[in-house]
């Protein structure tokens, strides 16, 4: 993603999302487990006077014991007294690009009692909707009339797990807007008879679907494989998803013989990383399927595996090939090509996303994680799919309908054209594939034409332009119009633009758009950096004591040294102001030095926990940065310091084994390490993301081999464009 548009348009990316989930499972579950082992983060927990309610900075505890689905649970415990109050609200987590949008007639949740309650002591219920995809209440929210909760159940026995069904069609509206029951956004427990007495309910697996879901039956799991690594073992299975899974329930023995649920997976997932926390430990394994009905299936036949120590070679494999399945396991069935985020709508692809994810197809090939054959016939599909989707004067839209080719205006209505930096990243991708796979002709001179077809010069808007712009919408023209201006992550698109053998802009576009010293340019630096340090492109200041040639501010965020520079070996290109190695290394020590100053004393930030970058974050999708500012909200993000190993291949050794051996609990899955954290607030990102996972796999591979560097510098035209430069570098 960008920046001065970046803060625009990462703004709507947080905001807008599709009409509807296709994912079914959400279109079902409102919770099912807590990512952090203390409080939930998407709860709120108050009381008054003299009542009291059990809370961690204002959220609800989790319960670790106790729980209807593995690992966890929200623990409400309270105590009711005269002239007293308290309200605890469970919202619905969440995700992006994924809108509450429920199917069914019914909202069920499980609770547990250790002692009986009463039901005359169960708690009031009440149901808000229109949540954002963060779980904040909108300015219309609607909310129901006040239930009880004794209506639904006749109390709670002790140490029993019992289902409460609440018909939607019980829910009335009380709002003066009403309430969309369809629309869940939150279940809220609030304080009924005032009993003065102590009580707690374990609270489950809310969701929404028929009373008695009718579906094909679940089946057992086949061929369970487990693999253990440094501190985690990997899980994996077959199986057919049927409509009627709820989820996959994977179990754990450390002696064989008693098994316990450890946590569940999500249909569509096939794996499963149980982290262990430590090397030498041997545990068995066993997976059985959950229907709609809590009905499970028989279990899948026991598996074993043990840790063991990995040295710093078996490591980077290690975190390499989880975050490659992003792309491999987690592709798009029908277009090959990589998905916004996973969780989420898997319509979404996402252009520049799959351009990294052709990176990491090529090292996935190298390191051995598939044959090369695989992936030749991916590249076949991802090509295919290419071939016929919408182009706009040669241009890919930035989100595309993965089953459809459909351009999908995610942003707003008028972006649903042609976003050129998408395609840049995009076509470096490509380019270093047709390198990689030269010996497939077929497969590169499909490469060769998609390539010559960008029609780069048309977005100058006018030949007399001296910059190029970032979308075009058949519709509404150059209303975007946002001006491609370094210092940022838009750099290969200008040199990818001086390259093109059919459709190219001048050298010195290079040094009047993206370097360019007009007021425009200026302004736009000084605009979205918040400070003249940098403005005119060069910098040349000092920052804890490491020279910045070029960058505004501190450099801002880890991206800027990664997006560009996955295909293009930044080793080869100086220009008038540094050479492109050294600078983005200083841009990255920069960025670790501030985080063990930690202007703002964000928990979690220190010498092996650094690289602030764009990401997810508590308040949605950020450009977080080195500015002491609102950009550092206390978000860290794997990704930032992981990308930057050919920059700095100590600092991010260090990194990876604080993320991976000290918190490993928290953040490693399926795909890797998860997009982000944010110690402050007791926030752990649900997605992985196809933005931040190849990055990690392609740069780590650019440290190790320099694999996709040397590919793509391969290609002739990159060679011809450097020339270029380098022709115009000392004029005036």
């Amino acid at each position: 993603m960008k920046k001065k548009t970046v803060r625009v348009l990462l703004l709507l990316l947080a905001l807008t999302a599709m009409a509807s989930a296709a994912d079914p499972y959400f279109s079902h579950v409102i919770f099912d487990n807590s990512l952090t082992r203390n409080q939930y983060f998407y709860t709120s927990a108050s009381a008054a006077n003299t009542s009291t309610l059990q809370s961690i900075g204002w959220k609800l505890p989790v319960e670790t014991r106790i729980f209807h689905s593995a690992p966890n649970a929200i623990r409400v415990q309270w105590q009711s007294n005269p002239n007293g109050g308290w309200t605890a609200e469970i919202l619905r987590q969440g995700i992006r690009n994924i809108q509450a949008h429920y199917i069914g007639d019914t909202v069920s949740f499980w609770c547990y009692a250790e002692d009986a309650i009463a039901p005359a002591d169960l708690p009031m219920l009440q149901f808000t909707d229109a949540l954002d995809h963060m779980g904040i209440a909108l300015s219309n929210s609607g909310f129901s009339a006040p239930l009880k909760m004794s209506d639904y159940v006749k109390g709670m026995p002790a140490r029993k797990w019992v289902q409460v069904k609440i018909p939607l069609r019980d829910l009335k509206p009380l709002a003066f807007l009403g309430f969309q029951p369809q629309q869940l956004g939150s279940i809220i427990f609030f304080q009924n008879a005032a009993d003065g007495k102590p009580h707690t309910l374990i609270v489950d697996d809310i969701k929404v679907d028929a009373a008695s879901p009718k579906f094909t039956a679940v089946t057992t799991p086949k061929n369970v494989q487990a693999k253990g690594y440094d501190r985690h073992v990997d899980v994996s299975w077959e199986s057919q998803d049927g409509d009627g899974l709820q989820h996959y329930v994977v179990y754990r023995s450390l002696d064989g013989n008693d098994f316990q649920p450890i946590g569940i997976q999500l249909p569509g997932i096939h794996r499963y990383a149980d982290f262990l926390g430590r090397s030498g430990q041997k545990a068995y394994y066993k997976v059985a399927a959950l229907d709609r009905n809590d009905h499970e299936s028989a279990p899948s036949t026991v598996v074993s595996a043990e840790t063991r120590e990995l040295n710093d070679e078996e490591l980077l494999t290690m975190v390499q090939e989880a975050c490659f399945r992003y792309y491999w396991e987690g592709g798009h069935p029908v277009a090959g090509m990589a998905l916004e985020n996973i969780p989420g709508d898997d319509r979404i692809v996402a252009l520049g996303a799959s351009g990294f994810g052709i990176m990491s197809l090529l090292v996935g090939v190298e390191r051995g994680f598939i044959t090369r054959e695989q992936g030749i016939e991916r590249m076949n599909k991802i090509v295919s799919f290419l071939e016929k989707a919408p182009r706009y004067h040669g241009v890919w839209a930035h989100f595309i309908n993965g089953y459809t080719g459909e351009t999908i205006p995610l942003f707003s209505l008028y972006d649903n054209g042609g976003d050129l930096v998408e395609t840049s990243f995009l076509m470096q991708g490509l380019l270093a594939a047709r390198q990689y796979f030269s010996d497939q002709s077929n497969l590169n001179q499909r490469i060769t034409k998609l390539w010559e077809g960008v029609e780069w010069d048309w977005y100058k808007i006018k030949p007399e332009n001296d910059a190029i712009y970032w979308h075009w919408s058949p519709d509404h023209t150059w209303h975007i119009r946002h001006r491609l201006t370094g210092w940022n992550e838009t750099m290969i698109t200008y040199l990818l633009a001086i390259a093109s053998p059919t459709h190219a802009v001048t050298p010195q576009t290079y040094y009047t758009g993206w370097a360019g010293q007009s007021q425009e340019a200026i302004s736009y630096r000084a605009g979205w950096s918040g400070t003249k340090d940098g403005d005119h492109y060069s910098n040349g200041n000092t920052y804890y004591g490491i020279k910045l040639d070029v960058g505004e501010g501190h450099g801002g965020p880890l991206f800027f040294v990664h997006y560009s520079f996955m295909g293009l070996d930044p080793h080869a290109f100086t220009d008038r102001w540094t050479n492109y190695f050294d600078n983005s290394r200083n841009i990255a020590l920069i960025n670790r030095a501030y985080c063990v100053e930690n202007p703002l004393k964000h928990k979690g930030y220190g010498p092996d926990s650094w690289g602030l970058t764009a990401s997810d974050g508590p308040s949605g999708y950020t450009a977080h940065e080195p500015n002491g500012r609102a950009e550092d909200d206390g978000t860290m993000t794997m990704t930032g310091a992981l990308a930057s190993f050919p920059y700095t291949p100590e600092e991010s050794m260090a990194a990876l084994k604080h993320f991976y051996r000290d918190r490993g609990a928290e953040l490693w899955g399926e795909y890797g390490f998860r997009d982000a954290i944010n110690d402050d607030q007791g926030w752990i990102s649900p997605l992985f993301m196809g933005l931040n996972q190849a990055p990690i796999v392609v740069m780590i591979e650019n440290h190790r081999t320099g694999l996709v560097w040397k590919n793509f510098m391969k290609n002739p035209e990159i060679k011809t464009m450097l020339e270029k430069l380098d022709s115009v570098r000392t004029q005036n």
